[in-house]
């Protein structure tokens, strides 16, 4: 089982991790019908309070990649990156072997 995975961390304007937050979940939302996608989870660092964490699993990089396309996707996109500090790094890129809850 090879599943494609993302891991990475937004860095909020101070003050603005629980807004970023809010919209990460509505993005869960939205994509969690889309085809190929198993988990979008949306966290916050316990060390600090300005990091949202998400991590994807895909069944592959093109059903990710297509999620982006989806109706209202890119609307989300645009309303969280003024709530960001800076642009987003890039996060890692997972290739997924197995384990419990895929």
């Amino acid at each position: 089982m090879n599943k494609y995975g993302l891991h990475g961390a937004l860095k909020a304007k101070e003050g603005k991790a629980e807004n970023l937050a809010k919209i990460l979940l509505k993005a869960a939302e939205m994509i969690s019908t889309a085809k190929g996608c198993h988990l979008y989870l949306v966290s916050f660092d316990s060390e600090n309070s300005d990091l949202v964490w998400v991590t994807e699993v895909w069944d592959s990089k093109e059903d990710h990649d297509n999620s982006l396309q989806m109706d209202g996707v890119r609307e989300l996109i645009s309303t969280a990156m003024p709530l960001l500090d800076g642009n987003p790094q890039k996060g890692q890129q997972l290739k997924i072997l197995g384990g419990y809850g895929i």
